[in-house]
């Protein structure tokens, strides 16, 4: 499904530099380590990170409760890979690819994005970001084993995730959890 005008996927050679890549959440395991899908996207972001195409890296998934921690999971896998604790910077209210795309601009007050998520997922997430102010490309990340055993489902789901993005950015506009500013960069 197309929901961009324009070609914002590249690979990491490629890429334009950015202030930041931009990593959403993808489940963790029951001990509270990144599922498969998830490692690829943090991998990614950290190969962006190594090269110098971006300068920090936005984690931002799901913490609504004591027991389910997805950004303090990903920080962790980060830093065991060489990432320094002082160039991650976690969002624990990127409930959604909506709210994180949202908290992106609003919380940290970015202006420029690299995405780093599967394929399936990174048009529908370019969409999103540009409709909400960032200037956003992505790249592409490795899909291990889970995708091919799940291949149906996850179209499926895409398909009709993609069908809520349109609905949240023209009809319902949702304005997920705020707060404070939290820049990542000052002016």
């Amino acid at each position: 499904m197309i929901v961009s005008s324009r070609d914002n996927t590249f690979d990491p050679a490629s890429v334009p530099a950015a202030q930041v890549a931009l990593v959403p959440g993808a489940g963790i395991t029951a001990d509270g380590r990144p599922t498969l899908a998830l490692r690829d996207r943090i991998d990614g972001a950290i190969e962006l990170y190594r090269a110098g195409k971006v300068q920090k890296i936005l984690m931002s998934g799901d913490n609504s409760t004591i027991y389910y921690n997805e950004p303090g999971a990903m920080a962790n896998y980060a830093i065991s890979q060489g990432i320094p604790e002082s160039d991650i910077v976690l969002d624990y209210a990127g409930r959604r690819t909506y709210d994180t795309c949202y908290r992106a601009k609003a919380i940290f007050g970015l202006e420029s994005v690299i995405i780093t998520t599967q394929k399936y997922h990174l048009p529908r997430m370019v969409f999103l970001c540009e409709r909400l102010g960032l200037n956003a490309s992505g790249i592409p990340v490795k899909q291990s084993d889970y995708l091919l055993n799940h291949y149906v489902f996850w179209n499926v789901r895409e398909v009709l995730a993609t069908l809520s993005a349109y609905v949240d950015i023209y009809i319902l506009k949702p304005e997920p959890i705020l707060g404070s500013p939290e820049p990542i960069f000052t002016p």
